[in-house]
């Protein structure tokens, strides 16, 4: 019998690694990479921070070498949101509109996939929370990085913060509920947070 969590956990690293894959190549747009370029940068950002997750944890082979799944979301993914991205208008913020927003998904999505998998591994609450932050961000910076821009954990726009704070809550209150809901409830709470902080960034 498939176990409801593990089936969750698992849609949520796909969905999770299209929408960091489609902020990674609309950031390859805005910066003038090629269609290969900005592919290569979707793959990198989707699944840098469950490779770093996993190495870290010693699940190894990590997760994408052992099932293809995450590399065959990744690619098209970024192929369809290069071809998407080159077509929006450059110069008006819409571009970076739609990769702030993807981003805040993967942000929350990651965190809480890379809490729930320390969880699971046994680790202390503490590291799981960590290895939440680190899954969360560390696409986000590969993508900046190869982009040559500072990237968003950086910044002070409290993009880590927000990973370690929505974390600690579902580290928390996940052995009082259904776990199920405090994935929804968590995720809810960091993109509202992460929305919050773009809605106000003058950037955007």
């Amino acid at each position: 019998m498939i176990d409801p969590l593990a089936q969750v956990v698992f849609l949520l690293t796909v969905l999770a690694t299209a929408v960091m894959a489609a902020s990674a190549a609309i950031q390859g747009v805005r910066h003038d990479l090629d269609l290969f370029g900005a592919t290569v940068i979707a793959v990198a950002a989707a699944v840098g921070g469950g490779t770093v997750r996993d190495l870290l944890l010693g699940r190894v082979p990590v997760f994408w070498i052992t099932d293809l799944t995450y590399l065959l979301t990744a690619i098209p993914v970024g192929i369809g949101a290069f071809a998407i991205g080159s077509r929006l208008p450059s110069g008006n913020g819409r571009r970076l509109r739609l990769l702030m927003m993807f981003d805040a998904v993967g942000l929350a999505l990651f965190t809480l996939v890379g809490n729930e998998v320390a969880l699971q591994m046994g680790t202390h609450p503490l590291v799981a929370v960590i290895i939440g932050c680190i899954t969360g961000t560390v696409g986000g910076m590969i993508r900046d990085i190869l982009c040559n821009v500072t990237p968003s954990v950086l910044k002070e726009d409290l993009y880590a913060t927000i990973s370690l704070l929505g974390g600690a809550v579902f580290v928390i209150v996940a052995p009082m509920m259904d776990q199920r809901v405090a994935l929804v409830l968590c995720f809810a709470l960091m993109l509202v947070a992460r929305l919050i902080v773009i809605a106000r960034s003058p950037k955007v």
